[in-house]
Protein backbone atom coordinates (compact mmCIF):
# COMPACT_ATOMS: atom_id res chain seq x y z
CA UNK A 1 0.00 0.00 0.00
CA UNK A 2 1.27 3.42 -1.07
CA UNK A 3 0.15 6.87 1.04
CA UNK A 4 2.60 9.65 0.28
CA UNK A 5 1.68 12.70 2.36
CA UNK A 6 -1.32 12.00 3.97
CA UNK A 7 -2.63 11.58 0.23
CA UNK A 8 -4.87 8.83 -1.14
CA UNK A 9 -3.93 4.90 0.13
CA UNK A 10 -4.03 2.49 -2.90
CA UNK A 11 -2.80 -0.98 -2.98
CA UNK A 12 -0.14 -1.78 -5.14
CA UNK A 13 -0.13 -5.25 -6.72
CA UNK A 14 2.21 -7.15 -4.28
CA UNK A 15 -0.37 -6.23 -1.62
CA UNK A 16 -3.71 -7.27 -3.47
CA UNK A 17 -1.37 -10.48 -4.62
CA UNK A 18 -0.52 -11.00 -0.60
CA UNK A 19 -3.86 -10.85 0.72
CA UNK A 20 -5.50 -13.09 -1.99
CA UNK A 21 -2.63 -15.70 -0.96
CA UNK A 22 -3.08 -15.29 2.61
CA UNK A 23 -7.02 -15.69 2.04
CA UNK A 24 -6.63 -19.05 0.23
CA UNK A 25 -4.09 -20.36 2.73
CA UNK A 26 -6.94 -19.74 5.50
CA UNK A 27 -9.59 -20.66 3.59
CA UNK A 28 -7.47 -24.07 2.82
CA UNK A 29 -7.30 -24.35 7.15
CA UNK A 30 -10.55 -24.55 7.28
CA UNK A 31 -11.00 -27.17 4.86
CA UNK A 32 -12.04 -25.32 1.73
CA UNK A 33 -10.25 -27.07 -1.55
CA UNK A 34 -7.82 -24.28 -3.33
CA UNK A 35 -9.47 -23.97 -6.65
CA UNK A 36 -13.22 -23.56 -4.58
CA UNK A 37 -11.26 -20.52 -2.55
CA UNK A 38 -10.19 -19.19 -6.04
CA UNK A 39 -13.44 -19.55 -7.47
CA UNK A 40 -14.89 -17.57 -4.46
CA UNK A 41 -12.52 -14.50 -4.55
CA UNK A 42 -12.94 -14.37 -8.54
CA UNK A 43 -16.58 -14.25 -8.16
CA UNK A 44 -15.87 -11.52 -5.88
CA UNK A 45 -13.23 -9.82 -8.08
CA UNK A 46 -15.71 -9.82 -10.87
CA UNK A 47 -18.98 -8.25 -9.18
CA UNK A 48 -16.70 -5.65 -7.60
CA UNK A 49 -15.85 -5.01 -11.20
CA UNK A 50 -19.40 -4.47 -12.68
CA UNK A 51 -20.49 -2.90 -9.93
CA UNK A 52 -17.43 -0.35 -10.78
CA UNK A 53 -18.59 -0.29 -14.14
CA UNK A 54 -22.22 0.87 -12.73
CA UNK A 55 -20.56 3.75 -10.70
CA UNK A 56 -18.50 4.55 -13.83
CA UNK A 57 -22.14 4.96 -15.80
CA UNK A 58 -23.33 7.28 -12.98
CA UNK A 59 -20.90 9.53 -13.14
CA UNK A 60 -21.06 9.60 -16.47
CA UNK A 61 -24.45 11.63 -16.28
CA UNK A 62 -23.09 13.81 -13.83
CA UNK A 63 -20.63 16.10 -15.83
CA UNK A 64 -20.35 19.65 -14.74
CA UNK A 65 -23.35 21.86 -16.20
CA UNK A 66 -20.89 25.05 -16.01
CA UNK A 67 -18.28 23.77 -18.54
CA UNK A 68 -20.88 23.71 -21.28
CA UNK A 69 -22.03 21.33 -23.80
CA UNK A 70 -18.66 20.04 -25.75
CA UNK A 71 -16.99 19.43 -22.03
CA UNK A 72 -19.82 17.04 -21.31
CA UNK A 73 -20.11 15.27 -24.14
CA UNK A 74 -16.33 14.48 -23.74
CA UNK A 75 -16.95 13.50 -20.12
CA UNK A 76 -19.85 11.30 -21.34
CA UNK A 77 -17.89 10.09 -24.52
CA UNK A 78 -14.97 9.15 -21.63
CA UNK A 79 -16.92 7.71 -19.12
CA UNK A 80 -18.93 5.03 -21.76
CA UNK A 81 -15.12 4.36 -22.87
CA UNK A 82 -14.21 3.62 -19.65
CA UNK A 83 -17.66 1.32 -18.81
CA UNK A 84 -17.26 0.15 -21.65
CA UNK A 85 -13.13 -1.57 -20.50
CA UNK A 86 -14.75 -2.22 -17.15
CA UNK A 87 -17.02 -4.32 -18.64
CA UNK A 88 -14.26 -6.44 -20.86
CA UNK A 89 -12.53 -7.08 -17.32
CA UNK A 90 -15.29 -8.01 -15.58
CA UNK A 91 -16.48 -10.36 -18.05
CA UNK A 92 -12.93 -12.26 -18.17
CA UNK A 93 -12.57 -11.78 -14.81
CA UNK A 94 -15.80 -14.16 -14.50
CA UNK A 95 -14.66 -16.38 -17.27
CA UNK A 96 -11.36 -17.24 -14.83
CA UNK A 97 -13.49 -17.41 -12.00
CA UNK A 98 -16.21 -19.99 -13.24
CA UNK A 99 -12.72 -22.03 -14.45
CA UNK A 100 -10.82 -21.86 -11.35
CA UNK A 101 -9.65 -25.27 -10.32
CA UNK A 102 -10.93 -26.98 -13.75
CA UNK A 103 -8.96 -25.13 -17.18
CA UNK A 104 -10.89 -26.85 -19.35
CA UNK A 105 -14.00 -25.26 -18.01
CA UNK A 106 -16.20 -22.98 -20.12
CA UNK A 107 -18.25 -20.67 -18.59
CA UNK A 108 -21.40 -21.71 -20.69
CA UNK A 109 -20.75 -25.27 -20.52
CA UNK A 110 -23.29 -27.45 -17.67
CA UNK A 111 -20.36 -29.45 -16.18
CA UNK A 112 -21.22 -31.42 -12.79
CA UNK A 113 -22.44 -29.53 -9.98
CA UNK A 114 -19.44 -28.90 -7.97
CA UNK A 115 -19.36 -28.31 -3.92
CA UNK A 116 -18.92 -24.81 -3.72
CA UNK A 117 -21.61 -23.72 -5.75
CA UNK A 118 -24.37 -25.71 -3.85
CA UNK A 119 -22.73 -23.82 -0.91
CA UNK A 120 -23.65 -20.72 -3.15
CA UNK A 121 -27.19 -21.92 -3.50
CA UNK A 122 -27.78 -22.92 -0.05
CA UNK A 123 -26.65 -19.32 0.97
CA UNK A 124 -28.73 -17.85 -1.28
CA UNK A 125 -32.08 -19.45 -0.92
CA UNK A 126 -32.51 -19.36 2.83
CA UNK A 127 -32.02 -15.68 3.49
CA UNK A 128 -35.21 -15.65 0.86
CA UNK A 129 -36.99 -18.34 1.85
CA UNK A 130 -37.14 -16.73 5.71
CA UNK A 131 -38.38 -13.61 4.16
CA UNK A 132 -41.68 -15.75 3.60
CA UNK A 133 -42.16 -19.06 6.43
CA UNK A 134 -39.92 -20.52 9.34
CA UNK A 135 -37.47 -23.24 8.63
CA UNK A 136 -39.04 -26.81 8.16
CA UNK A 137 -37.53 -30.02 9.55
CA UNK A 138 -37.27 -31.45 5.97
CA UNK A 139 -34.39 -33.77 5.38
CA UNK A 140 -30.69 -32.01 4.46
CA UNK A 141 -30.04 -34.64 2.24
CA UNK A 142 -33.29 -34.05 0.73
CA UNK A 143 -32.05 -30.41 0.22
CA UNK A 144 -28.61 -30.98 -1.35
CA UNK A 145 -30.30 -33.30 -3.98
CA UNK A 146 -32.82 -30.68 -4.91
CA UNK A 147 -30.53 -28.05 -5.54
CA UNK A 148 -27.61 -30.07 -7.38
CA UNK A 149 -31.05 -31.14 -9.83
CA UNK A 150 -31.67 -27.56 -10.07
CA UNK A 151 -28.04 -26.22 -10.35
CA UNK A 152 -27.60 -29.08 -13.36
CA UNK A 153 -29.69 -27.21 -15.29
CA UNK A 154 -27.25 -24.13 -15.44
CA UNK A 155 -24.41 -23.30 -16.99
CA UNK A 156 -21.49 -22.02 -14.70
CA UNK A 157 -22.06 -18.48 -15.56
CA UNK A 158 -26.16 -18.89 -14.67
CA UNK A 159 -24.67 -20.25 -11.68
CA UNK A 160 -22.36 -17.94 -10.66
CA UNK A 161 -25.46 -15.45 -11.13
CA UNK A 162 -27.72 -17.54 -9.93
CA UNK A 163 -28.62 -15.46 -6.15
CA UNK A 164 -29.45 -12.41 -7.97
CA UNK A 165 -31.97 -14.32 -10.37
CA UNK A 166 -33.81 -16.20 -7.47
CA UNK A 167 -33.81 -12.63 -5.61
CA UNK A 168 -35.13 -10.89 -8.80
CA UNK A 169 -38.05 -14.05 -8.47
CA UNK A 170 -38.76 -13.38 -5.15
CA UNK A 171 -39.09 -9.42 -5.70
CA UNK A 172 -40.89 -9.59 -8.87
CA UNK A 173 -43.50 -12.55 -7.33
CA UNK A 174 -43.71 -11.58 -3.54
CA UNK A 175 -47.52 -11.54 -3.38
CA UNK A 176 -47.68 -14.76 -4.73
CA UNK A 177 -45.21 -16.20 -3.18
CA UNK A 178 -46.81 -14.97 0.07
CA UNK A 179 -49.74 -16.61 -0.72
CA UNK A 180 -48.70 -19.60 -1.37
CA UNK A 181 -46.28 -20.22 1.73
CA UNK A 182 -49.00 -18.97 3.50
CA UNK A 183 -51.23 -21.70 2.50
CA UNK A 184 -49.12 -24.68 1.51
CA UNK A 185 -46.28 -23.82 3.73
CA UNK A 186 -45.00 -24.44 8.01
CA UNK A 187 -47.45 -22.89 10.03
CA UNK A 188 -50.58 -24.21 7.51
CA UNK A 189 -52.66 -27.05 7.86
CA UNK A 190 -50.63 -28.95 5.10
CA UNK A 191 -48.74 -32.04 6.12
CA UNK A 192 -44.61 -31.57 6.01
CA UNK A 193 -45.29 -35.17 4.73
CA UNK A 194 -46.74 -35.70 1.62
CA UNK A 195 -46.66 -33.93 -2.32
CA UNK A 196 -46.65 -30.70 -0.65
CA UNK A 197 -43.18 -31.32 1.34
CA UNK A 198 -41.15 -29.26 -0.91
CA UNK A 199 -42.56 -26.00 0.29
CA UNK A 200 -41.56 -26.78 3.46
CA UNK A 201 -37.99 -26.66 2.09
CA UNK A 202 -36.08 -23.55 1.59
CA UNK A 203 -35.10 -25.16 -2.30
CA UNK A 204 -38.27 -24.82 -3.23
CA UNK A 205 -37.70 -20.98 -4.03
CA UNK A 206 -35.51 -22.60 -6.40
CA UNK A 207 -37.61 -24.45 -7.69
CA UNK A 208 -40.29 -22.69 -8.48
CA UNK A 209 -37.92 -19.59 -10.05
CA UNK A 210 -37.03 -22.98 -12.53
CA UNK A 211 -40.49 -23.83 -13.10
CA UNK A 212 -41.57 -20.38 -13.96
CA UNK A 213 -38.40 -19.76 -16.05
CA UNK A 214 -37.60 -23.42 -17.93
CA UNK A 215 -39.53 -26.34 -16.33
CA UNK A 216 -38.58 -28.76 -19.32
CA UNK A 217 -34.62 -29.02 -18.40
CA UNK A 218 -35.59 -29.14 -14.70
CA UNK A 219 -38.10 -32.10 -15.08
CA UNK A 220 -35.47 -33.89 -16.45
CA UNK A 221 -32.74 -33.33 -14.54
CA UNK A 222 -35.58 -34.26 -11.33
CA UNK A 223 -35.97 -37.67 -13.16
CA UNK A 224 -32.24 -38.07 -13.57
CA UNK A 225 -32.03 -37.73 -9.52
CA UNK A 226 -34.80 -39.83 -8.65
CA UNK A 227 -36.36 -37.14 -6.64
CA UNK A 228 -40.11 -38.33 -6.15
CA UNK A 229 -42.21 -36.75 -8.90
CA UNK A 230 -45.18 -36.00 -6.36
CA UNK A 231 -42.89 -33.18 -4.82
CA UNK A 232 -42.23 -31.51 -8.04
CA UNK A 233 -46.19 -32.00 -8.80
CA UNK A 234 -47.34 -30.83 -5.79
CA UNK A 235 -45.35 -27.65 -5.74
CA UNK A 236 -46.16 -27.26 -9.21
CA UNK A 237 -49.90 -27.19 -8.33
CA UNK A 238 -49.29 -24.85 -5.64
CA UNK A 239 -47.97 -22.04 -7.88
CA UNK A 240 -50.92 -22.77 -10.12
CA UNK A 241 -53.56 -21.75 -7.49
CA UNK A 242 -51.31 -18.98 -5.84
CA UNK A 243 -51.38 -17.06 -9.27
CA UNK A 244 -55.46 -17.19 -8.80
CA UNK A 245 -55.35 -16.18 -5.18
CA UNK A 246 -57.16 -19.64 -4.22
Amino acid sequence: MNAHDGGRQQLDAASVLNARTTLVQLLARAGVYSGDAEELIGLVEAGALALARQEVEALGREAPQEKGEPYGSGWLDGARSLADGLDRIAEEALRRAVAAGVPDRSADDRPPVGRMELERAKVAVLPLYLSFTDVSDLDPEATDQVLKALLATLTSRQRAGYPGRLTDFATTHRPRLERLYEEYGPGSAIAIHGRYSLVHSPTSIAVLERLADDPAPLRDEWDAAELPPAWLDGLTTAWERSGTGG
